[in-house]
Order: C-alpha cells, then structure tokens, then sequence
C-alpha cells in the first residue's frame, strides 16, 4: 500500500469525516494543513491535485481524489472491502450512498449559517435572533433523521457505516454550539451517543470547535 497523505485542516468538517474513516479503517496516514490559514489551496501544485481548491484531498502514490464523500468510499473500495462499513450489496450501498449525498445537499445548507454563527463569528456580531430562525430550520432536517433512527441502532441498521460518520460529524457541530434552544430528539441523541464512544469520533471530531 502506497502511503496515504490527507491534504486538509484539521477542524474542518470534511477532512474529519475522512481522518474519521481512516481510524475505522484502521489505515496509517500523513496529513498536511491546508485551508483557510493556512492557505496552499491556491497554490499550483495543490490545484494539480484538487482544481476545486478545497479541503480534502487524498494522495496515494500517483493517485489523487477530492471530495470527502468520495474518499471515503474509495478508501473502502481500495482497503477494507470486506467490512460492513460500506457493504458490497447494490442495495445497501446505495442506501448509505443516499445518505452521503443527503447530508450535503439537505443538511450542509442548513448547518453551515449556525455553525459559523456561534463559532466562527464574535459574540458582539452575532444577532442571536437571526441565528434561532437558523437553528429552527436546521432542526426541521434533523427531525428526518432523528425520525429514521427511531427503528433502527445505526443511520442504516444494525451495522456501523460510512453514512454514520457523515451524520455524526455534522451532528458534532449541532449538539456541540451553545446559545440555541433544540428541540427533544430522543432517537437522534441516543444515536449520537452511540457514535461518540468510537475511538474515531473522539479523537478527530470530539475536539473543541473552531
């Protein structure tokens, strides 16, 4: 196996959800800063590798890929693909698929004005009413998934999968802000309760926000 680099800052949202694959793949990897301070997305030779000019991205030998969805399933495809975590049957895969594309088309929309709200603005700019109508929106798309976990132990069954880390690293920044009022999700909270005790989670998404 040629060495895995993941190019990407560490309190981004979506390189953690690939550093947090990666632990439950068990796969050595090296990562380099890049992003917002750091910079080096613009760079040249970064923009050979992602002409998105985001974080992630995935190196391997000669072999780049960006888009955190993506390097999830590849690194299960490629590494592990015999594990439960992304399961071979078209039916199931596609299920867990969904749910990948789900949380960046339905819920990063709704996540994303909160979070940088409560975390990535000063209190004296933040208009605390602005943020609740937010936060209120952001709750409606929660109650689907809090409403799906309520017949089953995972996102999508019995079995831990890459749509769980998905799920549980924007669930981090939805319980993890202070300041809003949520409503009772009892299924949604024993859910990430469950999620947060795995040795991933707590290494590279339970840290303080930033």
């Amino acid at each position: 196996m040629s060495k895995l680099t993941i190019w990407g800052r560490a309190n981004s949202v979506n390189v953690q959800k690939v550093l947090w694959c990666l632990a439950e793949l068990d796969l050595p990897f090296e990562r380099i800063d890049a992003g917002m301070q750091y910079g080096r997305t613009r760079e040249t030779d970064y923009l050979a590798m992602n002409p998105n000019a985001r974080v992630p991205t995935l190196v391997e030998g000669d072999y780049a890929l960006w888009e955190s969805n993506s390097i999830m399933r590849y690194l299960c495809m490629e590494h592990r693909p015999d594990l439960p975590i992304y399961p071979k049957q078209p039916q199931r895969r596609a299920a867990i698929d969904r749910w990948l594309d789900w949380t960046l088309s339905t819920l990063q929309p709704v996540d994303r004005p909160v979070f940088w709200a409560l975390v990535r603005t000063p209190p004296e700019q933040r208009d605390m009413a602005a943020i609740q109508k937010d936060a209120d929106a952001e709750a409606e798309v929660w109650r689907i998934a809090d409403h799906h976990l309520s017949t089953r132990r995972f996102i999508e069954g019995d079995n831990f999968s890459i749509a769980d880390i998905a799920l549980g690293a924007y669930a981090r920044r939805w319980f993890g802000v202070e300041g809003i009022a949520r409503p009772k999700q009892p299924h949604l909270e024993r859910w990430f309760a469950l999620v947060g005790e795995r040795p991933g989670f707590v290494k590279f998404i339970a840290p303080p926000m930033s």
